[in-house]
């Protein structure tokens, strides 16, 4: 697996984005993955994350209902569609793949780069 994320950028408080996760070696289909994110000065934090088929689909409370996690495994890519933008929502943004087919708090072995969302107030 090796995760290459992308798709930030800045935006106006209110307004969308959406991020992509690409598995460039086309073998993450059968893993859970996870987007999490970092603001700076502050721990990383989880944001949302999909089972192997999309059958499950879990939130941080903090994003649920604005965000929306989702994927193509026929194009190998895990998208984050971002609605309605808050400034707390600037960070870096990390997709991870499980060694597992469904979510679970730990075993994110895999990591993309990152991709900066900014959002102005």
């Amino acid at each position: 697996v090796q995760l290459q994320a992308s798709g930030g950028g800045l935006v106006q408080a209110g307004g969308s984005l959406k991020l992509s996760c690409a598995d460039s070696r086309r073998t993450f289909n059968n893993n859970a993955v996870g987007w999490f994110r970092q603001a700076p000065g502050k721990e990383r934090e989880f944001v949302a994350a999909i089972s192997w088929n999309g059958g499950i689909t879990n939130y941080a409370d903090s994003v649920k209902g604005r965000f929306t996690i989702s994927r193509d495994n026929a194009k190998n890519t895990v998208y984050l569609q971002m609605n309605s933008l808050k400034f707390e929502d600037t960070a870096v943004y990390y997709c991870a793949a499980n060694i597992r087919s469904v979510p679970q708090s730990g075993g994110y072995r895999y990591w993309g780069q990152g991709t900066q969302v900014t959002v102005s107030s």
